[in-house]
């Protein structure tokens, strides 16, 4: 178990005592997207805000330099015994883990880990609760983890994270959780999305082909996305409206729907997929962007919303799920049920310029309120919380 290097000083005022906390960062070992951004930022920061107080990683890691969605963080031979050892913890009801991680406070366990150590207080962070409200959207293997996880980790944890008010409510709601017991402590967007400028001529927007005005979605292809009705309100913009603007969809193939992924790949006139696209693109990819539209029909968060409002990028997104939290006045909101709706709001935004002017600006003033420092900072204070046995 590998010890991150604390800064020293940094946030130890606000703290009562030291505490000593594992993180198990499992998830960025395997394909993943929005878990993988948050605990490598998340991470990051929390090392970063440490002062007085301990963080090492699980399993047996430092702090990654950089990370891709598609693979894991490490090499092959560096993650394959890792993930054999979360394997055998998993189908052992024995917490096998007490073995191999050290004596802590805290273990905050990934939902990888759903037999966790038992040798100090137990938290996790609970992201959505769509397997409970949606389960069409989810895989039978998702489903079947998410009921485990609720049981074995949500209702024996001390004191558990939901990274927005919807979240919590519905996990209290739907769950029957005590309220007390779950903090909303919001993700933060990553600093390059606050610096990037708009470059339409930029060397990114060259290397991905992209020659005119776009709107943009970013996020993975598959039901709970909603990319299918975003297409389809697409194509029903009046024609000038196509010729002027494309729409230009980032995020690798899930699945579901694979007629949606078909359509993405016939060459639609005017829509262009890019596939995915590396972390170091994302953000100068959304600041130059003339409309970001993610109308998806649950979020826990919705972080690529959050990161074009970081951008100064007008945002169309949902009325659902945790999304009008997120937003507030900073954009417009349709029902993703309603191509109309959707198709309404593209319009609006593609026509008037002061509109979307009026639009980045609140937005980019409503994105400071997402920073990694704020969470890394708020999470160190929930974590000494459950280490005292006050949550």
């Amino acid at each position: 178990m590998n010890k991150i290097q604390k800064t020293e000083g940094v946030g130890s005022s606000t703290l009562a005592r030291s505490v000593s906390v594992v993180l198990d960062v499992s998830p960025v070992l395997l394909r993943s997207a929005g878990v993988k951004n948050y605990l490598y930022y998340w991470a990051r920061s929390l090392a970063e805000q440490a002062g007085e107080n301990s963080l090492s990683l699980f399993p047996f890691m430092n702090a990654p330099a950089d990370f891709t969605h598609e693979n894991s963080v490490l090499g092959r031979a560096a993650t394959l015994p890792r993930l054999a050892l979360l394997f055998g913890a998993s189908i052992f009801r024995y917490p096998i883990l007490n073995w191999f991680t050290p004596a802590c406070d805290i273990f905050h366990a990934s939902h990888q880990a759903p037999n966790p150590p038992r040798k100090g207080r137990l938290t996790s962070t609970i992201y959505d609760m769509t397997a409970w409200l949606m389960p069409e959207v989810h895989l039978a293997g998702n489903l079947k983890a998410s009921g485990r996880n609720a049981e074995r980790l949500f209702r024996k944890a001390g004191g558990l994270i939901a990274i927005s008010k919807c979240t919590r409510e519905d996990a209290v709601r739907l769950l029957g959780l005590s309220p007390e017991k779950i903090e909303v402590i919001y993700p933060g967007i990553a600093p390059a999305f606050f610096q990037a400028c708009p470059e339409p001529s930029g060397e990114t927007i060259r290397r991905h082909g992209l020659n005119k005005p776009y709107a943009l979605y970013v996020g993975s292809i598959e039901p709970r996305k909603n990319v299918g009705m975003l297409l389809d309100a697409w194509q029903e913009l009046a024609r000038d409206i196509r010729e002027e603007f494309d729409l230009v969809i980032a995020g690798p193939w899930g699945w579901g729907d694979r007629a949606v992924y078909g359509r993405l790949q016939s060459q639609i006139p005017g829509v262009r997929y890019l596939g995915y696209v590396p972390e170091s693109d994302l953000a100068a990819l959304t600041a130059a962007a003339t409309v970001f539209a993610y109308v998806s029909l649950y979020e826990g968060f919705g972080l690529p919303v959050g990161q074009a409002m970081a951008a100064g990028v007008p945002v169309l997104t949902s009325i659902v799920s945790a999304l009008p939290e997120v937003v507030g006045d900073a954009g417009l909101a349709a029902d993703p049920r309603s191509r109309e709706e959707i198709r309404r709001g593209l319009e609006r935004l593609l026509l008037s310029p002061s509109m979307r002017s009026e639009l980045a600006r609140r937005g980019r003033a409503r994105a400071r309120a997402f920073t990694w420092e704020a969470c890394a900072q708020k999470s160190w204070q929930f974590f000494e919380r459950v280490a005292g046995g006050s949550n």
